[in-house]
């Protein structure tokens, strides 16, 4: 009789890494700098890149200035544009993976379905569809805030008969010449694609359910000569860098979260946009519709300099009266005015606290279900990275996370937080880490004090359908402290907040 094999409890892996994009790859580099070489990425899609390898839509570009949205250790000094268009992010995204030897940790076309914390070993447990699960001591959740895209319940939606494409989803392969489209939202995707495809179609109907601030935006070709400059002397390019960033944390950041302090720089922000508007919109009553009834900030604004122009066109109508259904051919708004497509385009995003938070199904000690704490008791996190309960498991996507208005101000906050508490577990020479309770609770209460002096709560967001806002109307998604705050939190934070173990 054959002996039952001994059932295997020694990780795989140091650390797995659940994502390729830029935040999975600032982790992974951060590992690397503290002599970690024992990691696994995985990613579901078949590239690197993250939200820049999977979406492909017209338009796609970076809504900050390309010197801002970018490693700050690993400047690039060959942007093409102020705002450079997705293939250049993908394109960056790949050279960071080349430089930084990343690739050989990465491992694609793997979907985790779920992953759960052994106790009696102390590691992670990551399962795979069709594949063995895979252990390792540490977790790293890098699946990015916008990754589950939505899909609106509408009625009928099911039942159209033409081309349907998510804007997160698109069909490159599909044309759109000559088309008659609709296109569902009007958020900052919206605004990059509308523009874009508006000069294709026969017909593009916009249905609108929230107007957007649009600010203008200064960009354009970047010559040969600065991008020569640039590479010749870094300190230049840095010194774009902190002009770009200085001027987006007055802007867009301050305003919005010191909005009690200096409530001038937000209604000064939407003087700006109504003029915007105005210059390009003649009609009143297109300005009206295009006018958002909720205060700058309580949603992500955008910059465009073609969005409104194109509402003027002859073949662009913008719909704001709700959808009733959608029929096989064609969507019949709440006044019961039926307009035939044979394309539907959905800008609608990403079910971000419903399926994002976390974006696979994650159980801790005891079992517990971190979607289903978060969704049950309230979005908190200890630091934007950190949930008791979870040993050994940095979350990148948490609440009060989103750190400044550049992803990789976040992103690079994170690293300095994985550095602090991984060194600190090797100095102990513990085997685990854990955010404690109350060091929690303390960091949430400070984060919501802080958020009433935000245009969350100074300003109106009722009718904004905002993300920033979750399901329990808490503003829980950006952390609300300046950018330099927020970074220096992240290197300095009371070590003793964690138990080692």
């Amino acid at each position: 009789m054959t002996a039952n094999p001994i059932k295997k409890t020694s990780p795989d892996y140091e650390v797995i890494i659940v994502g390729t994009g830029f935040g999975g790859m600032g982790a992974a580099i951060q590992l690397r700098r503290l002599g970690i070489d024992s990691i696994l990425m995985i990613d579901r899609e078949d590239d690197l890149g993250g939200t820049w390898h999977v979406n492909k839509y017209p338009g796609l570009a970076v809504d900050i200035a390309s010197f801002t949205y970018s490693y700050s250790f690993e400047p690039n000094p060959n942007w093409t544009r102020l705002y450079a268009r997705g293939p250049e992010l993908k394109s960056y995204a790949a050279h960071v993976a080349e430089k930084y030897d990343l690739r050989r940790h990465m491992r694609f076309n793997s979907d985790v379905t779920n992953a759960s914390f052994d106790e009696s070993s102390n590691t992670w447990i990551v399962n795979l569809e069709n594949r063995a699960p895979i252990r390792a001591r540490m977790l790293i959740l890098a699946t990015g805030f916008l990754s589950q895209a939505h899909t609106p319940d509408i009625p009928g939606i099911n039942d159209f008969r033409g081309k349907i494409i998510h804007t997160a989803q698109w069909d490159n392969d599909y044309d759109l010449d000559g088309k008659r489209a609709a296109v569902i939202g009007t958020g900052a995707t919206a605004v990059q694609l509308i523009p874009q495809i508006a000069k294709q179609l026969s017909q593009l109907d916009v249905y609108q359910r929230t107007a957007i601030w649009v600010t203008p935006k200064v960009d354009g070709n970047i010559p040969k000569g600065v991008r020569k400059l640039f590479a010749a002397v870094p300190l230049a390019q840095k010194a774009a860098r902190l002009v770009s960033s200085s001027i987006l944390e007055v802007v867009m950041v301050a305003g919005v979260l010191y909005n009690k302090q200096l409530p001038a720089l937000t209604s000064s922000m939407e003087r700006i946009c109504k003029s915007h508007m105005a210059r390009a919109i003649k009609d009143p009553e297109l300005r009206e519709k295009l006018t958002p009834n909720y205060s700058f900030g309580c949603k992500r604004p955008t910059f465009s300099n073609n969005y409104y122009p194109t509402f003027t066109r002859k073949n662009v109508g913008l719909i704001s009266d709700g959808i009733d259904r959608i029929e096989a051919d064609a969507i019949v708004d709440n006044n019961g005015v039926r307009r035939e497509i044979d394309t539907l385009i959905l800008a609608t995003g990403f079910d971000l606290w419903e399926k994002n938070f976390p974006a696979i199904r994650i159980t801790g000690r005891k079992g517990i279900d971190l979607g289903k704490l978060w969704r049950n008791e309230r979005f908190k996190s200890y630091q934007g990275i950190s949930i008791p309960g979870f040993p050994n498991l940095f979350s990148l996507p948490s609440p009060y996370a989103y750190n400044g208005l550049s992803y990789f101000s976040t992103i690079e906050g994170q690293m300095k937080h994985m550095a602090r508490c991984i060194t600190a577990m090797r100095e102990r020479q513990a085997t685990t880490f854990e955010a404690k309770e109350i060091a929690m609770e303390k960091f949430v209460e400070k984060m919501k004090a802080r958020v009433d002096d935000s245009v969350f709560k100074q300003g109106f967001c009722a009718t904004s359908h905002s993300y920033y806002f979750n399901q329990h109307g808490e503003a829980t998604l950006l952390r609300p402290t300046s950018t330099i705050s927020g970074l220096w939190a992240q290197d300095h934070f009371p070590i003793s907040d964690y138990t080692f173990r």
